[in-house]
């Protein structure tokens, strides 16, 4: 269900806090970790799963946004992409401006391609 769509921070920790009061693991099923939201069903029954919902929630607002997303988020950062597209768009208008150097015989085929390969390495 959750399975494509960024997860929240925020939403996490609510819902591990909801944990505390209400049926625990909800916070497990919404992050996509299934065995572990139907363990806290399953003992539910006793206090370790409202616990551990009262630690994780608190353990979600203390990460750092990038760490969550570097855990639940496959790392995907909507911050980190916008910085990626800046740098793209910048390497791509330093190689425009290099062929052209190219182009007016400023630099040699030889320079060129080296330089071609710097700017490129930076993207990944």
């Amino acid at each position: 269900m959750f399975t494509n769509q960024r997860k929240s921070r925020s939403v996490a920790a609510v819902l591990a806090f909801a944990g505390t009061l209400t049926i625990s693991g909800l916070h497990k099923f919404y992050l996509g970790q299934p065995l572990w939201g139907i363990l806290y069903v399953l003992l539910s029954w006793t206090p370790i799963p409202k616990v551990a919902s009262a630690i994780e929630g608190v353990w979600f607002l203390a990460q750092s946004e990038d760490t969550f997303d570097e855990n639940f988020n496959l790392g995907k950062s909507p911050l980190r992409t916008i910085q990626t597209g800046k740098q793209v768009i910048a390497i791509a208008d330093a190689l425009r401006e290099l062929d052209g150097l190219r182009q007016d015989g400023l630099i040699s085929e030889y320079e060129f391609e080296q330089k071609r390969r710097q700017l490129l390495e930076r993207i990944s």
